[in-house]
């Protein structure tokens, strides 16, 4: 279990009400964002701080995983114009507080616990303008204090929601399945493709007809269990069909042939690949299941080389798909 501090003042309502966090990938002009790449990092059963007009009313208990999501229409015109259509999801059930508190009014008790870096307050109680950001565990406590003996049964109920599996692969499909239904109806109703066009793009979000020839043209046994009857073999994108354009949710190179277990885990960001082949693996990812799914944790894993084509969908997926911690981007964000 770990622990976060969500600065929601412009969407605490719609989030808090609405069970989710949301943010953008990446900052206006194109650049990392570390506040929106901690998204990645949750996962069930990890409690969030909701701060929100310099009040701590509401905690919340994340209930899956990051995936990626289109932006809420409820917001309207919030961060129209400074934010992308798609972004970082997450499932968090928040619950009010009895006694809510300002942070602000505390700092002298939490000013020696807060973090040297990414902190979520200044020196002097004030909030930093920081969407999301890690809570050392001392920090926690204090604030967990603070919240009073509530807290304890919170920290008992996030603690059933990380083992809960069942609950939280619901959780973790129906945005998405929501959102892709809605893609296919504006397929549909696409007045530029032909009837054959647009069977083939519907058929594509399940890895099915010219979809899966085009793939089966590169890829013939799956990368990383090496099962090559095609029965027991799906076609996977690499950049995610809701996403793609339609060209590339027919590409060849956007795709390779994997076991159902082994989709599962490259769709939602468990794994993914280098350029190299080296097999990567989230650090959020449990790891006995992992093995349980025919994965190799303790060793160096490489799947082979890679075409041109496919190491451009791939570089899409470690950063836009593949769960990755901030600790292992941290030079690429303070360089961009």
């Amino acid at each position: 279990m770990r622990f976060w501090w969500a600065s929601q003042n412009q969407t605490y309502r719609h989030e808090t009400e609405g069970s989710y966090l949301w943010s953008p990938k990446r900052n206006k002009d194109g650049g990392l964002n570390p506040f929106y790449e901690f998204m990645r990092e949750l996962a069930p059963g990890d409690i969030v701080f909701s701060f929100a007009d310099t009040w701590i009313r509401k905690v919340g208990i994340v209930q899956g995983y990051c995936h990626e999501s289109p932006r809420p229409t409820e917001f309207g015109l919030l961060g129209e114009r400074a934010w992308n259509d798609v972004g970082w999801g997450v499932s968090v059930r928040f619950f009010p507080i009895t006694k809510p508190f300002r942070p602000r009014d505390h700092i002298a008790q939490l000013r020696p616990t807060l973090p040297t870096v990414y902190s979520p307050l200044k020196e002097t109680g004030d909030g930093h303008q920081r969407y999301l950001t890690l809570v050392p565990d001392q920090m926690a406590h204090i604030l967990g204090s603070l919240v009073g003996s509530e807290f304890t049964s919170l920290v008992a109920a996030a603690s059933e929601i990380a083992v809960d599996e069942r609950s939280r692969a619901m959780t973790d499909d129906e945005d998405t399945d929501q959102w892709e239904d809605h893609i296919v109806d504006d397929v549909k109703g696409d007045p530029i493709l032909t009837a054959t066009e647009k069977e083939a793009v519907i058929q594509a979000r399940v890895g099915q007809g010219k979809f899966r020839k085009n793939v089966a043209k590169l890829e013939s046994y799956c990368r990383v269990t090496k099962v090559n009857e095609p029965t027991h073999l799906r076609a996977s994108h690499t950049k995610p069909w809701r996403t793609s354009s339609n060209d590339e949710r027919l590409n060849g190179e956007n795709g390779f042939l994997l076991t159902p277990t082994i989709d599962h885990l490259f769709d939602r960001g468990f794994i993914s690949f280098e350029d190299n082949g080296d097999l990567l693996i989230s650090p959020v990812a449990v790891r006995s299941s992992l093995q349980r799914m025919g994965i190799a944790t303790d060793v160096r894993t490489n799947v082979g080389v890679f075409s041109s084509g496919q190491k451009l969908f791939l570089s899409h997926h470690r950063e836009n798909v593949f769960l990755a911690r901030i600790s292992e981007k941290r030079n690429k964000i303070n360089q961009s």
